[in-house]
């Protein structure tokens, strides 16, 4: 790995979240302001990306294994968790908590900006495939163990009700779902509607990265050992899984490099707003996301530099 893709990363990435965080701390930016940031980016530029950029795949044979290979290492994973349970039998919420710090990565916020920053060109494109995909199946999870968690003991099907509503009016599955529709029946987005979407894409990274920084500020941290148990998940063994399917779906290195980003990102920093709303291991929550931020410059490189070693 040459010294250059490191530079491409880090640089970039603690300039922005360190103005994000500063911009915060200086009194730029008020408590709550950070939402706002937050709001854009999902309800308008992320949609945006995801529709123009998903819209310009061709779904060939490399393209579906791609896509298989990205989907494995969270599936696998939380099937693992799941049989544990069944044969532990440990606390449900203790369930939970291991899905929800495990597969609602920050995919896009804090993924394709670097994987973008790592490969320009084709990394943008490749992780945005890859983070659409493995968001589908984040998400859906991640708000049907919310849900059931909020609902305690009552039946499990009322949580999924509940879950397949919400997901309806999700508007990240939906620009996903159109910009997939739009690929698979070959049309393409007139020029007039492109240009602004395409603008309303641009924005994602940088502000993404903003907004991270400025969300880490004026939080309380707490159970930084038990966060950090938790973190080795997201730092070594989903990475460790998506190197070794990669291989074994003989995917060139980008792609391979591109999947080991995706699965060792941060937990996605939207799961501090949504913790809050459940209830959910706030304190936890917010020091996972913490240490995953702050250490992700280091352990996805050093990522990088085990792949290009072999």
């Amino acid at each position: 790995m040459e010294l250059s893709v490191v530079l491409r990363t880090t640089i970039p990435l603690t300039l922005l979240m360190g103005l994000g965080f500063m911009s915060k701390k200086a009194g730029f930016l008020k408590p709550g302001d950070e939402r706002v940031l937050s709001a854009y980016i999902y309800y308008f530029a992320l949609p945006a990306l995801f529709i123009v950029d998903l819209s310009r795949i061709r779904f060939t044979e490399e393209n579906i294994r791609f896509i298989a290979a990205g989907i494995l290492p969270i599936t696998t994973v939380l099937t693992l968790f799941i049989l544990l349970y069944l044969v532990i039998r440990f606390p449900r919420d203790t369930l939970y908590l291991l899905i929800l710090s495990t597969v609602f990565g920050s995919f896009v916020f804090f993924g394709i900006p670097f994987a973008t920053f790592a490969f320009p060109g084709e990394g943008e494109v490749l992780a945005t495939l890859s983070s659409s995909t493995i968001s589908i199946v984040g998400v859906t999870t991640s708000i049907t163990a919310l849900e059931l968690y909020r609902m305690g003991g009552a039946p499990i099907i009322k949580g999924l009700k509940i879950t397949l509503k919400r997901l309806s009016r999700n508007p990240l599955i939906l620009s996903i779902l159109t910009g997939l529709i739009l690929s698979i029946a070959n049309l393409s987005i007139p020029e007039i509607i492109a240009i602004p979407l395409h603008m309303l894409g641009s924005t994602t990274i940088t502000v993404s990265l903003f907004m991270l920084g400025a969300f880490l500020h004026g939080r309380k941290y707490a159970n930084i050992s038990k966060a950090l148990k938790l973190s080795l998940t997201r730092i070594v063994i989903l990475p460790l899984l998506a190197a070794i399917i990669a291989s074994i779906f003989n995917l060139p290195r980008v792609q391979t490099s591109v999947l080991v980003i995706m699965h060792g990102v941060p937990l996605a920093v939207s799961m501090i707003v949504l913790s809050e709303r459940y209830g959910f291991y706030e304190e936890i929550i917010s020091s996972l996301i913490l240490i995953e931020s702050l250490g992700a410059g280091i352990y996805l490189n050093l990522w990088l530099l085990i792949l290009g070693l072999h």
